[in-house]
């Protein structure tokens, strides 16, 4: 069978892809394949700002973004939930009280039940209360005053924003300074990465988020999915290098191959 221009090259490519992640997902369960990730201090310092609060004696204020569960910035929400999961983890272990603030209604119960397994795993169940998780309004400014009228009533002395975020990025991370709290922010929203890194102490950038659940989990499987889109970003980067090139020597082979 021969590569044809246009749809049917695509279709190869895909299976090419399917191919890469389905051998690094394998081989990294395996054992036999150990890609390594490179430290993200912005998760690193989620500990710090936990034990600060813990010190402190106030509470940790955890936000998994304004994003939903089925539009384009799903996976910065889920992502955000894979975090929230290490947060609990860590508010148990030091027996610091979190306030979970929630937006979008249909991520209220998921944030819910992940903070009550985390509790649970820890062995501290007792340690989930009814308003741990609060959904505060589906209005998106409505929701930024509520967050920001918790953080000066309840003195939020750690904030720990993850998911996808919008024109109240900076209303947050404002509002967290004034408190005088310890921040560490990550979105994939490239618009408002600007306003953490300003305003926050640690920012995750872009897919620092992605690959966040892999890295505080080191979950094999994630692990493994996260070396295979390297792969291919990097398959990608050369065959973009070689048209350049080929392009550049008035040969169009690699053009016409993608063209319709």
């Amino acid at each position: 069978m021969t590569i044809k221009p246009g749809l049917n090259f695509l279709l190869w490519m895909e299976i090419i892809f399917f191919a890469v992640a389905y051998f690094c997902v394998t081989q990294t369960q395996k054992g036999k394949l150990n890609p390594h990730l490179r430290r993200i201090a912005g998760l690193d310092s989620i500990e710090e700002a936990v034990g600060r609060a813990t010190e402190m004696g106030r509470p940790v204020h955890f936000s998994p973004g304004i994003g939903g569960i089925t539009d384009n910035s799903a996976p910065q929400t889920f992502a955000g939930l894979s975090v929230l999961q290490f947060v609990t983890e860590l508010t148990a272990k030091y027996n610091t009280e979190l306030i979970v603030t929630i937006r979008v209604a249909v991520v209220f119960p998921i944030a819910q039940e992940t903070v009550r397994q985390a509790y649970l795993a820890a062995g501290k169940p007792d340690m989930f209360k009814e308003d741990t998780v609060r959904f505060l309004s589906s209005e998106q400014f409505a929701y930024a005053s509520a967050v920001m009228g918790i953080f000066f009533r309840r003195e939020v002395a750690a904030n720990i924003m993850m998911g996808a975020f919008w024109a109240e990025s900076l209303l947050f991370a404002e509002a967290g300074a004034q408190a005088g709290a310890i921040q560490v922010s990550g979105t994939a929203a490239l618009s408002q990465l600007p306003f953490f890194v300003a305003a926050c102490d640690y920012t995750l950038l872009g897919e620092e988020l992605y690959a966040a659940g892999a890295y505080l989990a080191k979950d094999r499987v994630r692990i493994g999915s996260i070396a295979a889109q390297d792969y291919i970003k990097l398959g990608v980067m050369v065959y973009l290098l070689l048209g350049a090139v080929f392009a550049s020597a008035g040969v169009n082979v690699l053009k016409d191959l993608v063209s319709k």
